[in-house]
């Protein structure tokens, strides 16, 4: 397992963070952001929210980092 594996890993784990729905999967779970936007963000599942959020809003960055994953397969074989 080399480095270029790892890295492709946590880009195939953050497309599927930003990927979720909140309407559709993360509410009716109990996992909404505006549940946690008390104190309870500091606990565990507050901050899984927050990632969630987080890479949601980081999708243009994920579109270019997506390009380049796969030029670069597409290059190197």
């Amino acid at each position: 397992m080399g480095l270029w594996t790892l890295l492709e890993g946590c880009l195939l784990l953050t497309n599927a963070l930003a990927i979720l729905n909140e309407d559709r999967f993360l509410a009716p779970r109990g996992w909404s952001f505006s549940e946690f936007s008390g104190g309870t963000a500091k606990s565990f599942k507050g901050q899984l929210i927050g990632l969630i959020y987080a890479t949601q809003y980081m999708r243009v960055p994920l579109i270019l980092l997506n390009t380049i994953c796969i030029i670069v397969k597409l290059v190197s074989g």
